[in-house]
C-alpha cells in the first residue's frame, strides 16, 4: 500500500495560509507549495512538528491509497 500526502487537507482544516504554515514550521514558502504538491516530502523529522503546527497527528497527515488502483 502507497500513502500520499494530506498536507493540504489539514492545513485548511486548521483555517491556516500557507505563508502562515512556513512561518510556524521555519520553512520557505515554495517548500509547503511542493510539499502540498508532493513534488518533495517533509522530512521525517520535520513530521512531529508539522503535526503540532497543525493541530493533528502525524498519521492524520497520511492518506492510505491502493498501489493496484
Amino acid at each position: 500500500m502507497q500513502q500520499i500526502m494530506r498536507i493540504k487537507a489539514a492545513r485548511e482544516a486548521a483555517e491556516m495560509t500557507q505563508t502562515e504554515l512556513c512561518e510556524r514550521v521555519g520553512v520557505s514558502q515554495g517548500v509547503v507549495s511542493c510539499w502540498e504538491s508532493e513534488t518533495f516530502l517533509p522530512r521525517t523529522r520535520q513530521l512531529p512538528q508539522l503535526a503540532a503546527v497543525l493541530g493533528c497527528s502525524i498519521n492524520d497527515l497520511f492518506e492510505p491509497t491502493d498501489a493496484s488502483a
